[in-house]
């Protein structure tokens, strides 16, 4: 399958089954750059292996997530840290 680029939303779902909280308005500062992004704004790229959200100011990748039978796999080494607001 070719890999499918869409806006940060995309990931909401995917993101939703694992953080008790809304992703697509957490805000991300970027580790490579220092960028400050909501989820939602950031980049996706979706394919067979799992998601990866890219920074859309330098395209390093924030966030990896590959699901396999029984739990997720989840990389966010790209995420200097996250600002989550509350409800």
């Amino acid at each position: 399958m070719d890999e499918l680029r869409l806006d940060g939303n995309a990931a909401g779902g995917l993101l939703g089954e694992i953080f008790p909280f809304e992703m697509t308005t957490t805000q991300v500062t970027c580790a490579n750059c220092g960028s400050l992004w909501r989820v939602g704004q950031a980049m996706v790229y979706g394919h067979d292996m799992g998601t990866i959200v890219r920074c859309a100011s330098c395209d390093n990748a924030l966030i990896r997530v590959a699901r396999s039978p029984g739990r997720y796999l989840l990389d966010m080494r790209g995420v200097r840290h996250l600002q989550v607001e509350e409800a």
